[in-house]
């Protein structure tokens, strides 16, 4: 089991196995063997969410499978999360044939059903049917929209030749210390690229207010929620391993074999405190929560 979790061919495993134990393993044994992972992967998927979880990260990952002789493209829809306490967890993971808005309310209900609460930010991309899943399913709760997944449509929105000088002005814009700030540098990257490329300027017009709702927060904790990039790195990971794989051979061992990866995450997470929220609480405490800061440097949905 270990061996395909961690994308070994299952040809490969059956030789392996013949060196260490001199016994043959057919394929379909392997496959069979490895169906053991069902169980744990469903119930950490159903298990109780009894904390509060502020931070709820989302994103998905897509591959290839095969469904009645066919290679189709599926999702995997996957949502993380920083608890109260400052440490991170893996909620849970759903398949689903596309990411729609169907399939993001279905997830998220999911989530809630199993007792997903307290949460203040959600950070994701801009995709419209998460938009409009996230506003349903989180009303008040603030929306940050992952600044690297906006980069990258600045910069697929203007030609070779200035995106260099666009990446570089863009990201100025989007790491400023404050939020005047930012506004000013925005209006220099307009009068420097309104000719040039006004695609990204209009891009980052668009994606401006969403993607500084981080603003609001601590400045400590900017860094880290301006991004998805703690789910990226994880799903870059099984990526590599699922290059390996190439074509899962069905539904039921795509859901195995991510959801094991996941657990995998999920347990290393819990050995290290992520963030140490003592600030945070205070902030929200003095301060003010979230949904009321949001409308002078973010959207609040």
């Amino acid at each position: 089991m270990e061996l395909v979790v961690k994308g070994v061919f299952s040809r490969k495993v059956t030789k392996i196995m013949e060196q260490l134990c001199g016994a043959s393993f057919l394929k379909l044994t392997v496959s069979a063997l490895c169906a053991g992972l069902e169980m744990p992967v469903k119930s950490f998927n159903r298990r109780r969410l009894e904390e509060a979880f502020p931070f709820v990260l989302v994103d998905a990952m897509f591959f290839k499978s095969r469904e009645h002789e066919r290679v189709v493209s599926q999702a995997a829809l996957i949502v993380s999360d920083i608890r109260a306490d400052g440490y991170r967890e893996v909620l849970g993971l759903q398949n689903g044939d596309t990411e729609s808005f169907a399939t993001w309310d279905e997830t998220f209900r999911w989530l809630k059903g199993r007792g997903l609460q307290g949460t203040m930010f959600v950070i994701s991309d801009a995709h419209r049917g998460l938009r409009e899943a996230i506003r349903k399913n989180f009303q008040g709760v603030t929306r940050q929209r992952c600044q690297v997944h906006l980069l990258h449509n600045i910069l697929g929105s203007c030609s070779a030749r200035h995106r260099e000088a666009v990446a570089r002005d863009a990201k100025l814009v989007l790491h400023a210390s404050e939020f005047p700030e930012a506004r000013r540098r925005l209006e220099e990257f307009r009068n420097q690229y309104e000719k040039f490329a006004p695609k990204s300027v209009a891009c980052l017009e668009e994606g401006f207010e969403d993607a500084m709702a981080v603003m609001a927060l601590p400045e400590k904790y900017r860094k880290r929620m301006r991004s998805t990039n703690m789910q990226e790195r994880i799903n870059q990971e099984v990526h590599c391993r699922e290059r390996v794989i190439r074509i899962f051979p069905n539904d039921a061992f795509t859901e195995r074999w991510i959801g094991a990866r996941r657990i995998e995450q999920h347990e290393a997470w819990l050995d290290r405190r992520y963030l140490d929220m003592g600030e945070f609480w205070e902030w929200v405490k003095f301060e003010g929560s979230p949904k009321e800061e949001a409308p002078t440097c973010g959207q609040a949905l």
